[in-house]
């Protein structure tokens, strides 16, 4: 699902000690992957739903929402985003409670750069081919299944496919022949109308909102931004 040295992974940083954050972004930075900070916990919880980040390394003594909080939070709302805690607090209550909540890894500070590198490495592996949200949209790769604000939705091999590649883009027009090529490895054939057909059954399954026909041009799949 993304290249194999993660090399182009987005990293969201939740951390509001501007040393740190630094420290961690330029050491990120100079592995390769790409970075953005935030420095207060609606920030956080608002970018990590938003589907643009691979991972999040969330700081517990943030201000407004605490990283509990905003854990919490995302696993409410089943996202699957892997989430590294990284906090000052090292007592065993603080580490069990941030794993129960959804964690998936938790480092105490002061820390090793090499270490949170291994550890962050690890756990994209681990969230590999396993599933794509986007704002109330899951799509789980290794159930096959979508989720709809909770609502599980079964899918064929190639409404899973096609939704794939419409969540991959989200907010972009994808022209017909895109999709006929992507999704089923067909040449461009304007006669086909075997993309639309498939459109009609997401919408039957997902609701029709979602995916927008743009005129002469081919579908858009359109998700609120996440609050």
């Amino acid at each position: 699902m993304r290249p194999a040295e993660n090399a182009s992974a987005h990293i969201l940083i939740a951390e509001d000690e501007a040393e740190i954050a630094s420290f961690v972004g330029k050491g990120l930075r100079s592995h390769g992957f790409l970075t953005t900070v935030v420095t207060n916990g609606a920030a956080a919880r608002h970018r990590a739903l938003s589907g643009n980040f691979d991972l999040l390394i969330l700081d517990l003594g943030l201000p407004d929402e605490d990283g509990f909080t905003v854990l919490s939070h995302l696993r409410a709302v089943d996202c699957p985003l892997p989430v590294i805690i990284l906090t000052a607090r090292s007592g065993v209550v603080d580490t069990v409670k941030g794993l129960e909540e959804g964690a998936n890894d938790y480092m105490s500070k002061p820390f090793r750069f090499d270490e949170l590198l291994a550890r962050v490495r690890l756990r994209l592996q681990d969230g590999d081919n396993s599933a794509l949200y986007r704002a109330g949209l899951v799509l789980d790769g290794r159930t096959r299944q979508a989720r709809v604000d909770g609502r599980i939705v079964d899918l064929s091999p190639r409404e899973f496919a096609l939704l794939e590649v419409m969540m991959r883009n989200a907010g972009r027009v994808l022209l017909r022949e895109q999709l006929l090529s992507t999704v089923w490895g067909y040449d461009a054939d304007e006669a086909s109308n075997i993309v639309d057909v498939y459109v009609r059954y997401l919408r039957r399954k997902l609701g029709t909102a979602l995916i927008t026909t743009v005129r002469g041009r081919g579908y858009r799949l359109d998700l609120p931004d996440a609050t």
